[in-house]
């Protein structure tokens, strides 16, 4: 799917029935068609790992294969190159396929392909014209992704642009959005689908690579690091939704933080009612996120340690049956963030605004990615001194400018190649893990007194306290040995 032209955005099914009423449809006839999709895929699934579609879709009475490149590792990225013909069901023929690489890869493995997975479901297109110039279609498909005796339901949305701006894209979207909760759509069909096929359990995603250049402009660059940001966060909030592994609250919030830096980072190049709107909200999603974050580490990692260094004691047990009660709150009250109508209108408002944002003055990466390193890694050195010799505060602030200057500098990681880049992360992932450390430590601290305000938590606070102070000279090492590291960005 290309964001510029296309929206995929999921629908409750019983809610089906209101879209088709919506005062937007009323002036189009919609054009129904049944629509049967096989892929194909080797036993070993070779064509998922090199991310190519082969498929035989049965689109009213015709057969038609469709054969392409998936964009994104992820699945994500729509498919690019892809050469649809009129063909019979199955049969495999790849003649046509003019990709050099592509042909032989599908060849070499023709023998070993059988259907994998299918999607069969209604397809309904309207045609909106909601002012002169503007042509949009609007799609519903409700059906089922078929694979190995096991389905799952599909009910969603999708908005192409034909005619007009991307702008009218997304106004549709958001009229649609006010009275039905639409929210976009993290996964392909093609995606689901592999994922029914291997009956897969949700697992935590960590963010990918981000693929900045420097002949970028600054806005672009932005751009690619906001949308991949967003990508990392909803390749998590299903999971965050349906299950209690914290990772994924983890990996969501991790997101969140990713996506608030690079705001930060490109604020000057940013129109500031943009910063503004929407760097509040983002950061209430945070702060609900990083509570629960909070007591899952505090409840998961430093409760056992307490456990060990007080076996006998009653305020253990009661700082146990108060932080079990405080992760299962946090968390629905997290998941009930992911489900609401506001944040499906962030995603969307947020992703329209993005791919909105002017150029204004042409910046190149190149010019802009050092001086924003170096800026922040002179806040890290200057608090890094004040952390040395200062209390747990000090040290809270170090840890949150140096996790700005590592993300900052994963945003621009493709500009500095080689083993300078390697080293100075090799020694930054030895400060981040001491900081992390002493940071669990305090944040256990608040949270104990938070729990056992009275006299029977003063023991764990005590040993708590004890655990940072053992940590301290460590810290100085740790320090130490990043200071040491030349900056990659110095030597572009």
């Amino acid at each position: 799917m290309n964001i510029e032209t296309e929206l995929s955005l999921s629908l409750a099914p019983k809610l089906a029935g209101r879209l088709i009423k919506h005062p937007l449809l009323t002036d189009s006839r919609p054009v129904r068609q049944r629509v049967v999709h096989t892929y194909y895929d080797t036993p070993d699934q070779r064509l998922r790992r090199e991310r190519v579609i082969v498929g035989y879709r049965k689109q009213g009475s015709a057969w038609i294969s469709s054969v392409g490149r998936v964009g994104l590792p992820d699945g994500r990225g729509g498919v690019t190159s892809e050469k649809k013909i009129a063909c019979a069901p199955g049969d495999l023929d790849f003649s046509h396929v003019a990709d050099g690489s592509l042909r032989p890869l599908l060849e070499s493995v023709r023998e070993e392909l059988k259907p994998a997975f299918t999607t069969r479901f209604t397809h309904s297109a309207w045609t909106l014209e909601p002012r002169d110039g503007v042509r949009i279609e609007l799609a519903l498909d409700r059906g089922w992704i078929e694979a190995a005796g096991r389905r799952q339901a599909i009910c969603e949305v999708g908005l192409e642009l034909r005619s007009g701006g991307i702008a009218d894209l997304f106004s549709v979207a958001g009229e649609l959005q006010t009275e039905l909760q639409l929210h976009p759509e993290a996964a392909s069909k093609f995606q689901r689908g592999y994922r029914v096929l291997a009956d897969e359990s949700r697992q935590p995603v960590k963010a990918l690579p981000i693929a900045t250049d420097g002949g970028m402009t600054t806005v672009a660059a932005f751009r690619t690091v906001a949308l991949a940001c967003l990508n990392h966060l909803q390749s998590n909030e299903q999971g965050l939704r349906e299950c209690d592994n914290p990772e994924f609250v983890h990996q969501a919030r991790v997101a969140i933080r990713r996506l608030r830096s690079a705001i930060r980072v490109w604020k000057p190049r940013l129109p500031q009612d943009f910063v503004a709107r929407f760097d509040p909200l983002w950061q209430a999603l945070a702060r609900q996120l990083g509570e629960t974050r909070n007591w899952d580490v505090f409840a998961g990692e430093t409760l056992p340690s307490i456990f060990a260094a007080f076996p006998e004691s009653t305020a253990a047990s009661r700082l146990s049956r108060y932080a079990t009660a405080r992760c299962a709150s946090n968390r629905e009250m997290a998941r009930a963030s992911l489900k609401s109508a506001d944040y499906s209108r962030l995603l969307l408002d947020f992703t329209a605004a993005v791919l909105a944002l002017p150029e204004g003055k042409v910046r190149r990466l190149e010019a802009f990615a050092p001086r924003c390193l170096e800026k922040r890694a002179d806040q890290v050195g200057q608090l890094a001194e004040e952390a040395l010799r200062g209390d747990a505060a000090s040290r809270h602030s170090l840890r949150v400018a140096y996790k700005r200057l590592r993300y900052a500098l994963e945003f621009f990681a493709p500009l500095f190649p080689g083993q300078t880049l390697r080293d100075y992360h090799v020694a930054a992932s030895g400060l981040q893990e001491m900081l992390g450390s002493l940071n669990d430590l305090a944040v256990a601290a608040e949270l104990t007194a938070e729990a056992l305000p009275d006299e029977d938590g003063d023991a764990i606070r005590r040993w708590l306290e004890g655990q940072s102070e053992r940590l301290l000279p460590e810290l100085g090492t740790r320090v130490g040995a990043f200071r040491e590291q030349a900056a990659p960005w110095r030597t572009l």
